[in-house]
């Protein structure tokens, strides 16, 4: 991570901002930062730079007509450049040569726990007395123990806020499976293991898509064994979009990624992977790769979202002209273990502020997010444009189908930054056109039938800082050698325990020891 290195370096630069006096979010930038990057529209309006979660949308250009919705809606110019996604991984690469090229975003979504660098180094805003004074819609919107476990995780030491978390107070995951395909097989929702195995056999053998190619895909995931999480759920893996996370095993806060759980897990996903029950490419996929075949009517069993399924119905729809049914897999039964679908109500850091010395974009960044979170916007941020994101039928608000080539990217969406079922659903059902309604009755409905099988873990909230020394740890690397390898076949499953070995000597154990005594700290 040459880019990094440089970028923190460079970071370490940046002055500590000064102290803010009561300055306006429309007066004119200070001459004190009269660089490139600042821009100001002819009216006074602040423009800032927004980083964030890009899945293919356009951009949000000066002038382009999502950036003049911001302004008139939230007083602020946002410019959201395109960034590829892919995951996080191409976007944190691009996010560290901006800061290495001292031209980092003065809002933008963190990335493997870089927070914690740039908070140490000043690069950051500290947010301690900011928020309650310039945005206190942020402030109240999140709950006081929230605050604290945020203060908690301060890499300074100082009991400081220096993010602003995202909170999701409902289990936004679980397995979907093709009820359509069930039907027509005649086979009944699977309940236990082997039931689940039995119905991957049949998606593997039976041709339920009926283009006599018998080119279904049972189940599968990503590259680095990630988003095939309902394969470890049944276990109890804690499990966070293919990220091992912590949670009690044998009364005591552990990781996920060394606990017998896991190894029984892997034991199992190895024999779907010979038996051809998971994608053989599962492995290699990428993220357009993978959702590509669930979207081309191929993937009879997926692990994601459950709130985006619209935009996989509707993408098959578009694709195949298959109007596909998915329900819910309850999580198989396995005896001797407890299974659940990790949710996190203190999920990974949502908003990082740059300590900008130029006061007036700081405030207009604070501006930007006190209006974000004031509740009276966010039906409207969630509508985006009318005509592009939204049309009005017989006074009624409707949300447009998923379009990529013509929709800009809603990086303000209120649903990615403070999360409630009941807010959720009814944004869904209150904007729902008639033609798309039969996506949004599904969407609701697993919804709902999801959060039997979510369970808050211990580690939500844990602190990046725990890996400080141990970057292969923080990465994954050493688990996602074994694990791939044991998938495949290339590992006995035996191998388990010598990757446990390794863990613990080159790291695991000081980062256990710290990550229990964070918890420690934080439910005292």
């Amino acid at each position: 991570m040459k880019a990094r290195k440089m970028g923190l370096l460079l970071a370490a630069g940046i002055v500590a901002v000064t102290a803010v006096t009561g300055c306006s979010g429309n007066a004119k930038n200070s001459s004190a930062n009269s660089g490139k990057n600042q821009t100001e529209s002819a009216d006074g309006t602040v423009d800032i730079e927004v980083w964030g979660t890009n899945i293919g949308y356009k951009p949000v250009t000066k002038g382009s007509k999502l950036y003049e919705f911001y302004k008139e809606k939230l007083g602020v110019g946002v410019i959201n450049p395109y960034v590829e996604w892919n995951g996080g991984t191409n976007y944190l690469n691009q996010l560290n040569l901006k800061i290495a090229a001292n031209e980092m975003p003065d809002l933008f979504i963190p990335q493997q726990g870089i927070e914690d660098n740039l908070a140490k180094n000043g690069a950051i805003a500290d947010l301690t007395d900011l928020l309650p004074k310039y945005a206190p819609n942020v402030w109240s919107a999140i709950p006081e123990d929230i605050w604290n476990v945020v203060k908690a995780n301060d890499p300074t030491g100082q009991g400081r806020i220096y993010y602003i978390p995202n909170i999701v107070e409902y289990g936004r995951y679980a397995s979907m499976i093709r009820q359509d395909w069930l039907d027509k097989l005649g086979l009944s929702m699977p309940k236990t293991q082997d039931e689940y195995v039995k119905v991957l056999e049949a998606f593997r053998d039976k041709d339920p898509n009926g283009n006599g190619q018998k080119d279904e895909i049972p189940t599968g995931g990503r590259e680095q064994a990630r988003w095939m999480d309902h394969l470890f759920a049944m276990y109890g893996v804690a499990m966070f979009e293919g990220y091992p996370d912590w949670d009690i095993y044998d009364g005591q806060l552990t990781y996920s990624a060394v606990t017998p759980n896991m190894k029984a897990s892997l034991e199992f996903i190895a024999k779907l992977y010979k038996e051809g029950l998971i994608d053989k490419e599962s492995l290699l996929n990428t993220k357009d790769k993978w959702e590509g075949k669930i979207q081309s009517d191929r993937v009879g069993n997926y692990f994601h979202w459950v709130e985006q399924g619209n935009l996989v119905f509707e993408n098959l729809y578009k694709s195949t002209g298959v109007k596909a049914q998915y329900s819910v897999l309850p999580l198989p039964e396995v005896p001797g273990y407890k299974g659940f679908y990790t949710m996190k109500k203190i999920a990974n850091p949502q908003w990082l502020v740059k300590n900008n010395k130029d006061q007036d974009k700081l405030m207009a960044t604070l501006k930007l997010l006190n209006n974000i979170y004031d509740k009276n916007n966010w039906k409207d941020l969630y509508l985006g444009v009318e005509g592009m994101h939204y049309e009005m039928k017989d006074g009624k608000a409707i949300k447009l189908p998923d379009d990529k080539s013509t929709q800009e990217n809603q990086i303000l969406n209120p649903v990615n930054n403070v999360s409630t079922l009941d807010m959720t659903i009814d944004l869904f059902n209150s904007t729902a056109s008639e033609e798309n309604k039969w996506e949004i009755d599904q969407v609701t409905r697993n919804m709902q039938e999801a959060q039997k099988y979510a369970k808050a873990i211990a580690g939500a909230g844990l602190p990046a800082n725990i890996y400080d020394g141990f970057p292969d740890i923080n990465n994954r690397t050493l688990y996602a050698e074994y694990a791939t390898k044991i998938i495949i076949g290339e590992y006995p499953i035996s191998k388990f325990d010598e990757f446990v070995d390794k863990w613990n000597k080159s790291g695991g154990e000081e980062v256990t020891k710290r990550a229990r005594e964070w918890y420690e700290k934080v439910n005292k």
